[in-house]
């Protein structure tokens, strides 16, 4: 539900683009169509959009398609799931209790989920800033049986359960390794603390203040996704198989949430301008630590990541998901974008046009 992000610069965009072999074809479009455009074109994912938003003004670009089959365009702005994008949300929830004295930060996971980790040094901070050393559980799924995936969903305690079989990666803040399983330990105490489902309290506290009408995170047997929205692909067996609907608590409150591209912009511009925490928890929020993102200069805060572009840094985070990949943030002065494209895994060559995508999006 994360994928590695690389370093890219205005120069980097160029030589990329000059690259493919389409390339007099797109060359009188804008750099974010472009950088779709590669995309979609030269890596050969089905379809990608972004939606930007510069103060009032809203940018809507496309390539591709959103469904194959029909070919219909990706739309405007459609339905898809944000996989670890998921985590930002997470981290906000925990935060509120933070400020609410309900959660400390320094506090071990110990005191509200007794025996449910291993060592019971690990703090609520190390959950949500992945320096837990607590395993990942997706190293036990696997792609070679997608359908039995479909509607398999899980439990919280079950996908722990399976994490903390595996060996602790380090001593508790010693490191910085990105886990999934650090958000699902982070939904339980959610719901521990409040004594109410991790996604009544997200429509509380997030979705409903901000008029985020497109954006929930299923229940355990809610496979639909939403229309309008892209087919979400999964490449198997040389076939892209529609993967729009399943069960995502498989991925849960590490990466389980639907959203759209507009909703998205709202919520990170909400979440950086301070209207979801007070200024000491998005201080806290924003306290980061060297991360393994592939980008040189990036580093991790609580379910944030601070990501280095060719115009500054920008505040935000990737998701990956079976059918989708996606990144949104807030960049410099205060511009907002959501890339999405409906496929994933991805090829080998997107993760770095993905990255020319976002820095197109957030730079030009």
């Amino acid at each position: 539900m994360r994928k590695s992000l690389r370093a890219v610069t205005a120069g980097t965009l160029v030589a990329l683009l000059a690259a493919t072999t389409a390339a007099p074809a797109l060359a009188a479009a804008n750099p974010v169509q472009e950088s779709l455009d590669v995309l979609t074109v030269q890596d050969g994912v089905p379809g990608a959009v972004a939606v930007v938003q510069d103060g009032r003004r809203t940018q809507v670009t496309r390539s591709g398609q959103g469904d194959v089959t029909t070919g219909k365009p990706f739309p405007r702005n459609g339905s898809y799931r944000a996989g670890s994008v998921t985590k930002t949300f997470v981290a906000t929830v925990v935060l509120q209790l933070v400020a609410e004295g309900r959660v400390r930060l320094d506090a071990p996971v110990a005191r509200y989920l007794p025996g449910l980790l291993p060592d019971e040094r690990i703090t609520v901070r190390q959950l949500l800033q992945h320096t837990s050393g607590v395993p990942d559980y997706l190293q036990d799924f696997d792609l070679s049986d997608p359908e039995a995936l479909r509607h398999r969903g899980a439990e919280p305690a079950e996908l722990v359960a399976l994490a903390v079989k595996h060996p602790a990666l380090f001593p508790p803040g010693t490191k910085w390794s990105y886990s999934n399983t650090n958000y699902i330990v982070a939904g339980m105490l959610v719901e521990k603390a409040t004594g109410h489902a991790l996604d009544t309290e997200i429509a509380r506290r997030i979705t409903r203040p901000l008029s985020l009408h497109d954006t929930y995170l299923p229940r355990r047997g809610d496979e639909r996704l939403p229309s309008p929205h892209a087919v979400g692909y999964l490449p198997f067996a040389g076939k892209l198989v529609d993967f729009s609907d399943f069960d995502a608590t498989i991925a849960w409150a590490a990466g389980g949430l639907v959203s759209t591209p507009a909703d998205l912009n709202r919520f990170y511009g909400a979440l950086l301008s301070g209207r979801l925490l007070r200024p000491a928890e998005l201080a806290e929020m924003r306290r980061t630590v060297p991360a393994d993102l592939g980008i040189p200069g990036a580093d991790y805060g609580l379910g944030l990541g601070s990501i280095p572009l060719s115009c500054g840094v920008v505040w935000g985070h990737e998701g990956g998901i079976i059918g989708f990949t996606n990144f949104a943030g807030v960049g410099p002065k205060d511009r907002r974008a959501t890339v999405v494209l409906n496929e994933n895994p991805t090829p080998a060559d997107t993760n770095e046009h993905l990255v020319a995508a976002v820095d197109a999006a957030f730079c030009s």
